[in-house]
């Protein structure tokens, strides 16, 4: 079977955080990290004990050919390639919560919360970007077999509007603009 690429390390976390431990559902997991070869490819291996019920646990992904570092600033969480890892409804829905959690405005906010805040609307307005790049080029929505999970697939069944590419825009952007609100 063909592994598929973490376009970053990000995205790598991102999709083990969202795939918990099978034999006890834990979702945290501090795995020791190395690059190994598979079948001719770089891969980058995460393994180490599930912390709920000391279940070994292990991802493999194909590493990129060039490697991105996202920052504070630029939180990418791959290249211009439609995700391998995670359909376009879980990013949609990996966006809503981030954004969820950002305080409406910064009144009583301390510098470090407004930093985080501008973070994570940037994160958000990435993963809306994420969510894009599944729309094929002229077309007017995200189409349905860019989901595949269960969780994708019961966003995408109550709410397909939301994957109408003008929305999906403007949504963004919105988020783009709030997180400037939210700079030192």
């Amino acid at each position: 079977m063909a592994l598929r690429l973490a376009r970053t390390s990000a995205e790598a976390h991102l999709y083990m955080e969202l795939h918990p431990c099978d034999a006890c559902g834990e979702q945290q997991f501090e795995p020791a990290d190395s690059v190994i070869e598979v079948d001719g490819d770089l891969a980058s291996r995460y393994a180490g004990p599930c912390p709920g019920c000391g279940a070994a646990r292990e991802f493999v992904f194909r590493l990129p050919q060039q490697i991105i570092m996202p920052s504070d600033d630029d939180p990418r969480f791959g290249d211009n390639r439609p995700s391998e890892l995670l359909d376009a409804a879980e990013w949609l829905w990996v966006a809503d919560v981030i954004a969820s959690g950002v305080p409406p405005d910064q009144a009583g906010l301390t510098g470090e919360e407004r930093r985080l805040a501008r973070i994570d609307l940037l994160t958000a307005a990435s993963a809306l970007s994420e969510v894009l790049k599944f729309a094929p080029e002229g077309a007017d929505a995200v189409p349905a077999d860019a989901v595949w999970s269960s969780r994708g697939s019961e966003i995408y069944t109550v709410e397909p509007g939301r994957f109408r590419r003008a929305r999906l825009e403007v949504v963004r952007q919105t988020y783009l603009d709030l997180a400037s609100r939210f700079a030192n």
